[in-house]
């Protein structure tokens, strides 16, 4: 399982959830995978683990393609008994698109992706950034 390299932290945050700070790196969607399947494991969730760590890494992903800032956060919280929030957190104030994508289209596809399987999705925008999640039961 990937760990967490110097210059990136993974610790639990205030409610029951686990979060980390992450390089803009194409390593950091492993490294957010890895975080949601101990938190999910640590919740004896496993059943929501390979959509969780599928989401979190497209999420991850088109930060790390589109956001071009410092570092990028990522969070996941217990919403219920079996429910998670999976975040991602960025300072970009670009906000994601869905798109149709063709048949030889190589992207386009994460947010389709994204909400076929979380119960819900958003994006929240804040004064510095934004952050886009996933609620998956």
């Amino acid at each position: 399982m990937a760990q967490p390299s110097p210059g990136e932290s993974a610790q639990p945050a205030c409610r029951p959830g686990y979060g980390g700070t992450l390089p803009p790196a194409p390593g950091s969607a492993a490294t957010a995978r890895s975080l949601v399947r101990v938190a999910l494991a640590t919740w004896a969730l496993e059943e929501l683990a390979d959509p969780t760590a599928l989401i979190v890494s497209e999420l991850m992903s088109n930060a790390v393609r589109h956001a071009r800032c410092d570092d990028i956060a990522v969070a996941i919280d217990r919403t219920g008994r079996r429910t998670v929030r999976v975040a991602v957190t960025d300072s970009s104030g670009v906000l994601p698109v869905p798109r149709a994508s063709g048949h030889d289209d190589e992207t386009g596809r994460g947010l389709a992706l994204v909400s076929a399987l979380a119960q819900s999705w958003g994006i929240e925008e804040h004064h510095r950034g934004k952050t886009v999640w996933a609620v998956v039961r």
